[in-house]
């Protein structure tokens, strides 16, 4: 699991990004750089990384499903996924 001060300053990014996308928006659209460069750094959602949301893990994101590769199978063994079973043929 990720450190907590990891995962709430994702979260802190998450909050600058959606705070600052319309101001971003017709900043770029106007061609105004310069006053791009005195919003916040963490407002650019390029700083963003997807993380799992049950364990905060970083890699090995399935983006359907919000969670990490070793949630996704734990969750799904558990029946907790909808629509999800394991395979057999």
């Amino acid at each position: 699991m990720a450190k907590t001060s990891t995962r709430v300053r994702q979260t802190k990014r998450q909050r600058l990004v959606t705070k600052y996308a319309a101001v971003r928006a017709e900043l770029k659209k106007k061609g105004d750089y310069a006053g791009l460069q005195k919003l916040p750094r963490n407002s650019s959602p390029t700083r963003l990384h997807s993380r799992c949301g049950v364990t905060g893990r970083p890699r090995g994101y399935m983006r359907k499903f919000g969670i990490s590769r070793i949630a996704f199978r734990e969750l799904a063994l558990e029946g907790k996924i909808p629509g999800v079973r394991k395979a057999s043929w």
